[in-house]
């Protein structure tokens, strides 16, 4: 017989070794200008029963992949021959199978609820089916959610509290901003005071809490409004983390239309690394631990838990602002093309030399337009 269970298209870079179990389709608010993910797509709540064949579902493969590694001598380990096995036999082993296989690979201990807002979900019917998945796969150790902060906000600390008692560890919120002319502009749904809210409501109920905050945002216009008042709404809110991530935008996003227009102006990579300083800068008596963990972040090292490790960061950032005009465009360059992960592969002679080669080819294909020309690269890792 052979089994499938459905996914969603998106999860945290986090939740890349987690098993994705769909409980609702697409995102129920679906307005946001920078967003082009579900755009044209209808938002649906999964029944708890549908959810629950899914799991048994997966279940069911991770049995049949059980059995395999067995047959093949590995007593139930999944290792890169098992691995090989199901990649290579698609007409045998399809995405689920390849899906399972890889989160036995790395543990099967982590779960991630898709899509954009789980906890719209009545908190009975969302702790019922926490429960029947850690029932049902007991090596798993953390359970985590997107939601909307203008969702949290409907629930009790009591309802929260009841789904971190089924299994919920962690919630990620794309905050994006905590400037209120700006989350109107984005058609965010949601206030700063909003945001606070909701955020510390899930702090309350012992629920780790995962806060987004998107660089390059404000535009030229509001860079400065964006970095400070993100910087309020964290300070006030202190979530257990701060996750970065790097505006960028593509055709389809209703972003994109005001762009073409002149309305809004993207920022350069330097620029956005100035108002990544400033939010940095701004972010005061909380213990929240940042990470920079996208590919679409020019400065993937900026990491560390606050206050202590507040200095260091800004270092980081620092040091790319000191470079020389010509080391910054090698280095963004080289970052957009994966060749550099850090400021300090910069003393890498050779492979800089190869980037400055590819950075002159570069210049003469795209003029002196390099702005938008950067911000077409991060445009292809979407």
């Amino acid at each position: 017989m052979a089994y499938a269970f459905e996914q969603g298209p998106i999860r945290p870079p986090s939740e890349a070794r987690s098993l994705l179990i769909r409980v609702t389709r697409n995102c129920p608010w679906n307005k946001c200008e920078f967003c082009n993910i579900y755009k044209g797509k209808t938002f649906s709540r999964r029944s708890v029963e549908e959810v629950k064949e899914d799991i048994r579902a997966a279940r069911a493969i991770y049995d049949e992949i059980l059995a395999l590694s067995w047959k093949m001598g590995l007593g139930g380990r999944v290792d890169d021959s098992v691995i090989q096995i199901i990649w290579t036999n698609p007409r045998r082993y399809g995405e689920s199978h390849r899906s399972i296989a890889a989160w036995m690979y790395f543990g099967a201990k982590s779960a991630f609820l898709q899509d954009a807002n789980s906890l719209i979900l009545e908190a009975e019917e969302l702790a019922e089916i926490l429960r029947f998945l850690k029932a049902t796969f007991p090596t798993i150790e953390r359970i985590t959610s997107y939601a909307r902060s203008s969702t949290l906000r409907r629930k009790t600390v009591e309802e929260l509290k009841l789904l971190a008692e089924a299994g919920l560890n962690r919630i990620h919120v794309g905050m994006e901003s905590g400037y209120d002319p700006l989350l109107r502009y984005m058609k965010k749904g949601v206030t700063a005071e909003g945001h606070i809210e909701a955020g510390r409501k899930v702090v309350e109920a012992g629920i780790s809490l995962s806060e987004y905050m998107l660089l390059g945002l404000g535009g030229r216009r509001w860079w400065k409004e964006h970095a400070i008042e993100s910087a309020r709404v964290i300070n006030a809110i202190n979530p257990h983390f701060i996750r970065m991530r790097t505006l960028t935008v593509r055709p389809g996003m209703p972003l994109n239309e005001k762009i073409l227009s002149g309305e809004f102006e993207l920022q350069s990579e330097e620029e956005i690394v100035r108002e990544e300083r400033l939010f940095i800068e701004n972010l005061d008596g909380i213990t929240s631990y940042l990470v920079s963990d996208h590919i679409l972040n020019l400065l993937e090292e900026v990491e560390g838990k606050l206050p202590e490790d507040k200095d260091k960061m800004l270092k980081v950032i620092d040091e790319y602002l000191e470079l020389p005009e010509r080391d910054k465009l090698i280095y963004n360059l080289g970052r957009r093309a994966h060749a550099y992960r850090s400021v300090k592969d910069l003393e890498d002679l050779s492979l800089k030399r190869k980037v400055e080669a590819a950075l002159e080819r570069f210049i003469a294909e795209h003029g002196s337009d390099l702005t938008s020309a950067f911000n077409q690269l991060r445009n292809e890792f979407i």
